[in-house]
C-alpha cells in the first residue's frame, strides 16, 4: 500500500529541489514514487500546481502509436497501409489525448489544491505517493533542507521520526555544491 506525504517548505523552490533530489534517489533504488506532485504559492495568492506526469501527452503518445499500429494493420486489408496509419496515428492521438486529461492518477488534484490554498505567500509543498522506501538512506540523501509535515498517511511513529529529520535539518555549506533536500520515510 502507498504512503502518502505533504512537506511544506519556507520558500518557494525547496519542494522542487527536493523532487529531484527523490528522482535521483529513485534511479538508485532507494525510494519508489508512485506520483508526485509541487505546489507554489505566490506573492499574489495563487497556487501553481506542477504534476510529475503529464498524462495528456503521455495519453497522446501512447494513443499515437497504437492508432497508427491498428491503423496500419486495417489499412492492410484495404491495400493502403499509409493512408490507415495516418488516419488511425490521428485518430489515436486525439482519442489519447482526451483519455489522459480525463483520468485522475495518483494524488487527487481536489486534495492538492485544498493543501495549496493554506500554503502561505512565497512557500511550497511536495505531495509524495511512496510505494516503498529505504527510509534512514532517503532522509540521509535529503538531510539539507528544512520542511514541516503537513499531512500523511504514516504511522505516528514515522511520522515523529520523519518530523525530527525534517526539524534538525541544516541548510548545505557553500562546498556543499547542489543542496539536497529533507523530505521524507516510508515503512
Amino acid at each position: 500500500m502507498a504512503e502518502l506525504v505533504v512537506v511544506g517548505f519556507d520558500n518557494p523552490t525547496d519542494a522542487d529541489r527536493v523532487l529531484t533530489e527523490l528522482t535521483r534517489l529513485q534511479k538508485e533504488y532507494l525510494i519508489d514514487l508512485e506520483d508526485a506532485v509541487v505546489a507554489i504559492r505566490g506573492l499574489d495568492g495563487t497556487v501553481r500546481i506542477k504534476q510529475s506526469v503529464n498524462l495528456v501527452s503521455l495519453g497522446a503518445a501512447s494513443g499515437g502509436l497504437r492508432g497508427a499500429l491498428w491503423g496500419s494493420l486495417i489499412g492492410l486489408l484495404f491495400l493502403n497501409p499509409l493512408a490507415g496509419f495516418a488516419i488511425g496515428g490521428a485518430v489515436g492521438v486525439g482519442s489519447g489525448a482526451l483519455s489522459g486529461s480525463l483520468i485522475d492518477y495518483g494524488i487527487n488534484d481536489d486534495f492538492i489544491k485544498a493543501i495549496g490554498q493554506t500554503l502561505k505567500p512565497e512557500t511550497s509543498a511536495l505531495f509524495l505517493l511512496i510505494r516503498k522506501s529505504q527510509p534512514e538512506k532517503v532522509l540521509a540523501g535529503l538531510a539539507g533542507f528544512k520542511g514541516h509535515v503537513i499531512r500523511s498517511s504514516l504511522s505516528p511513529e514515522q511520522e515523529a521520526r520523519l518530523q525530527a529529520a525534517l526539524a534538525r535539518a541544516h541548510p548545505p555549506s557553500p562546498s556543499e555544491g547542489v543542496a539536497t533536500a529533507g523530505a521524507m520515510a516510508a515503512p
